[in-house]
């Protein structure tokens, strides 16, 4: 697109995310909920008030490198605890742009007192673990280290979900009526590609609507070939119910593409489009998505789209980006907007995130999306 045509696509979407229906339709979204601890890690303490962050993953991994062979200390420094989880992360951007959203989610019974702002702001919510992970979110200026505890999270099995199925008609009753179902976190719940083929047999397949679904793995460095392999035959079993998009992140992306035989990416918007092109053919769903720090990309069987993303070097917050990435990809579902448009809003949803640190409303997400760099 010349600059003029980019300028009038942005004013356009603006103008479409400004004059948005109300009410907007609803998402039903599940299932991982996680305690959030952000942490610095302390470089030099300068005062009992004031210290210099470790600014870099690299410098991280250089600091813990040259403690090999001996002991070593670091400081660190717990700036807040978050609820978490990348269902509850997107439930908040996708709730904060005026969407009902429906969260079935591992929460604890009692539900973990830092989630109750969060689950406030959803139209309804319903914990179906009885204890959250935990993560220990290490942030830096380049990207975040992610240690979790997830033991607790092996009890999320077919059966237990079953049992809730048959006790409990929420969650069928809530993707009855969604327009969006989203499915997160498969990598830490180690039976969830044997819960979504019982969702997939009693939930999914009664559905006449034909919803969509938007699926994030999270990470799945940690699990083996076999067991990736054994989720990604899955997911065509979706398209009989509703059209499938699978987003990923840049490292995500590269590990299912090496497990496939298939190109890695780098962070340019067009070898990103490359990629994405060849996971959708490869894996036969309707859509990939892509996104890196710098670019983001979609394919799907009539368009494939690539756009540079709204970079931001010294982010506010990046734990959650790519969940508000998520429900701003999803808004754009919802409201059936063309694949650019679907993924210009992911851009300015993160974008936002990441500077302000908090999710967009729909107002501020038309304005960040005017100041979307140019393709």
């Amino acid at each position: 697109m010349s600059p003029n045509q980019m300028n009038n696509f942005h004013q356009h979407l603006a103008a479409c995310l400004r004059t948005a229906p109300t009410p907007l339709p609803s998402v039903t979204i599940g299932f991982d909920g996680f305690v959030d601890e952000m942490i610095s890690v302390v470089g030099e303490r300068q005062t009992l008030t004031a210290f210099k962050a470790v600014p870099d993953i690299a410098t991280f991994g250089g600091l813990i490198t040259k403690a090999a062979g001996h002991s070593s200390l670091r400081e660190i420094v717990v700036n807040a605890v978050h609820p978490g989880g990348c269902a509850v992360n997107m439930g908040d951007g996708l709730a904060r742009l005026g969407v009902p959203v429906d969260a079935f989610a591992t929460l604890g019974q009692p539900v973990h007192p830092a989630f109750a702002a969060i689950v406030a702001s959803f139209r309804s919510c319903h914990s179906w673990g009885k204890e959250p992970g935990r993560t220990l979110a290490f942030e830096f200026n380049d990207g975040k280290l992610m240690l979790s505890a997830v033991s607790q999270l092996a009890d999320f099995t077919p059966d237990h979900v079953a049992a809730i199925l048959a006790a409990d008609g929420a969650y069928a009753a809530a993707c009855a009526s969604a327009r969006v179902i989203a499915l997160t976190d498969w990598t830490l719940y180690p039976h969830m590609t044997a819960v979504w083929r019982l969702l997939q047999e009693k939930v999914y397949a009664p559905l006449t609507h034909r919803p969509a679904f938007f699926l994030d793995l999270v990470d799945p460095s940690g699990r083996s070939p076999g067991d990736i392999l054994a989720m990604l035959d899955t997911l065509p079993v979706f398209a009989a119910t509703g059209p499938l998009t699978l987003g990923l992140n840049g490292n995500e992306a590269n590990i299912l593409a090496r497990l496939l035989g298939l190109p890695e990416s780098g962070d340019t918007p067009e070898s990103a489009q490359a990629q994405a092109q060849s996971l959708r053919a490869q894996l036969g769903i309707a859509e990939v998505v892509i996104h890196h720090l710098k670019s983001a990309a979609v394919a799907g069987a009539a368009e494939t789209v690539a756009l540079r993303g709204s970079y931001c070097a010294q982010p506010k917050k990046s734990t959650g980006a790519g969940d508000r990435f998520n429900a701003g990809y999803c808004l754009g579902l919802l409201l059936q907007l063309d694949a650019r448009s679907r993924l210009a809003c992911a851009c300015a949803g993160s974008g936002f995130f990441v500077r302000e640190a908090r999710s967009a409303t729909l107002a501020e997400l038309a304005d960040f999306v005017l100041t979307l760099p140019e393709a």
